[in-house]
C-alpha cells in the first residue's frame, strides 16, 4: 500500500517537478504549439501574445475567476479556463460560451504546455502548486471568494485591471448596478423573512454574497435570526415548526438529498413561498450577479403580488 506524501514531501515533489519541466525544456515546446492547440475566445480580432505586457495572456483555474475573466479580456488574451466551467453542473457562465476555451484540471504540467504570462486561481490553490507555478515564472493571483457586492466589484476591478482591460471592468460594474437598480424595493417597503435553502438541508449565513443581493432586493436573511452561520444545518422540521415567508430552494439535481426541498409537508404551509434558484448563480461574482438579483427581484414581485391579490380576496 502507498500512503500518501506529508504536505512538505509533496511541496517538495512540486518543486522537482516545477525544475524538471524547465529542464525539459516545456515551455519553449508549449510556445510553439499554441497556435495549433485552439484555446481562448476566438473572434475576428488579433490575439494576445507573450510580447504584449499590457494585455498578459491568462489561464484560469476557477469558475468563478473564469467567468469574470471571459467578461474582462480580449481575444485570444484568455488561453484556457478551469474544467469545472464545461460541466453544466458547476459552470457560472453561459455553458456553450464556457465551451469555446480549452478546459484545464489545474496542474502544472497543463498551465505549463499552454504558457500563459498569469495564472488566477482561487485562495484554495494549494501552496506546492502555486510554489511549482511561480518557479516556473508564472505570475500567480490568487482571488478568495466574494462576501459581499463591494468585494465583488473589487475583484471586477482588479481582474479587469491585470488584463489591462479596465474599460470592460467598468462596463461589467455598470451591468450590476443597473440590474441593482431595477430591483431596488419600493421605499419604506418592509423586509421579507427568506432563508436559502440547499440540497441536504444547508442554509447561507451573513456574510456572503447571496445574502448581500437578498438583501438589496428587499429580503432578509431567515437563517441569521435563527442563529445560523454559512453552511450550517436546518432540519426539515424546524422549516415545518417554524416556517420563514420565502424559502429559496437551490437543489443539486444530482442529490437524493433534494427529496426535502421538495417534501409533501412543505406544501401545506399556505403562507410560505418557495422560489426555486439556480445554484450556478448563488456564490459567484462578476455576471452571474445580474442573473441572480433579476431572479431575486422577481421572486419579490411575485410574492408582492401574491400578497395584493389575498388582501382583495379578503375585502371582497
Amino acid at each position: 500500500m502507498t500512503l500518501p506524501l506529508p504536505p512538505q514531501s509533496r511541496w517538495t515533489r512540486g518543486k522537482r517537478l516545477a525544475r524538471g519541466l524547465v529542464r525539459a525544456g516545456v515551455l519553449a515546446l508549449a510556445w510553439a504549439g499554441i497556435s495549433g492547440c485552439g484555446g481562448g475566445y476566438t473572434e475576428a480580432a488579433p490575439a494576445a501574445g507573450p510580447g504584449d505586457p499590457a494585455h498578459p495572456t491568462i489561464v484560469s483555474l476557477n469558475p468563478c475567476t473564469d467567468a469574470i475573466l471571459a467578461e474582462v479580456t480580449g481575444p485570444g488574451q484568455l488561453l484556457a479556463i478551469s474544467g469545472y466551467s464545461h460541466d453544466a453542473q458547476s459552470t457560472s457562465m453561459d455553458l456553450d460560451r464556457a465551451r469555446r476555451y480549452r478546459a484545464v484540471s489545474g496542474t502544472v504540467e497543463e498551465v505549463a504546455a499552454i504558457g500563459p504570462k498569469v495564472v488566477v486561481a482561487s485562495s484554495f490553490l494549494p501552496p506546492a502548486t502555486a510554489s511549482a507555478l511561480a518557479d516556473l515564472g508564472f505570475r500567480v493571483v490568487k482571488i478568495p471568494i466574494a462576501p459581499d457586492l463591494d468585494a465583488a466589484r473589487d475583484q471586477i476591478r482588479e481582474l479587469a485591471g491585470l488584463a489591462g482591460h479596465p474599460e470592460l471592468g467598468r462596463r461589467l460594474i455598470g451591468r450590476i448596478d443597473g440590474a441593482l437598480a431595477r430591483a431596488a424595493p419600493p421605499r419604506g417597503a418592509a423586509a421579507v423573512p427568506a432563508l436559502v435553502w440547499e440540497s441536504a438541508g444547508l442554509v447561507a449565513g451573513d456574510d456572503t454574497l447571496i445574502v448581500d443581493m437578498m438583501e438589496h432586493t428587499g429580503f432578509t436573511n431567515a437563517a441569521s435570526a435563527r442563529g445560523l452561520s454559512q453552511a450550517d444545518f436546518l432540519p426539515l422540521e424546524e422549516v415545518l415548526a417554524d416556517p420563514p415567508r420565502v424559502v429559496f430552494a437551490v437543489g443539486n439535481p444530482l442529490a437524493e438529498e433534494d427529496r426535502m426541498l421538495h417534501h409533501p409537508a412543505l406544501a401545506s404551509l399556505s403562507r410560505m413561498k418557495r422560489f426555486p434558484l439556480d445554484r450556478s448563480i448563488l456564490w459567484c461574482g462578476g455576471p452571474t450577479i445580474p442573473r441572480a438579483i433579476d431572479a431575486l427581484a422577481r421572486a419579490r414581485r411575485e410574492l408582492d403580488r401574491q400578497d395584493v391579490a389575498a388582501r382583495t380576496a379578503r375585502v371582497r
